[in-house]
């Protein structure tokens, strides 16, 4: 059964850099596509970041310049870094990527969400 695990969540004071990982457990011959959401309680979830199968990125207005996402099918796992974090970057952070099993199954897995909190 494949699964994308989240890590890397935390508390930070502002101004403090985190990387939340996603990892494909579970057989997989690579991860297409990958996107970063949060979501704070009783709001929508909120698009992030993301990045397709040429490396193309791209981030919400309000975290440009300060967050980067990227893949490495080597290691199977999506990568979002985090810095100069404020306040109100804190949420449950959720990836979502766009993962083949084969040349002809694909599906797009969430993780279980890892929570950020930026407070000093």
């Amino acid at each position: 059964q494949v699964q994308l695990v989240e890590s890397g969540g935390g508390l930070v004071q502002p101004g403090g850099s985190l990387t939340l990982s996603c990892a494909a457990e579970g057989s997989i011959t690579t991860i297409a596509a990958m996107a970063w959401y949060r979501q704070a309680p009783g709001k929508q979830r909120e698009l992030v970041a993301t990045i397709n199968n040429s490396g193309g990125t791209e981030f919400a207005d309000n975290v440009k310049g300060r967050f980067t996402i990227s893949l490495d099918n080597a290691a199977k796992t999506g990568y979002l870094q985090m810095r100069s974090l404020k306040p109100a970057d804190t949420d449950a952070y959720y990836c979502n990527g766009k993962i083949y099993c084969s040349h002809l199954e694909w599906y797009y897995l969430w993780g279980q969400g890892t929570q950020v909190t930026v407070s000093s």
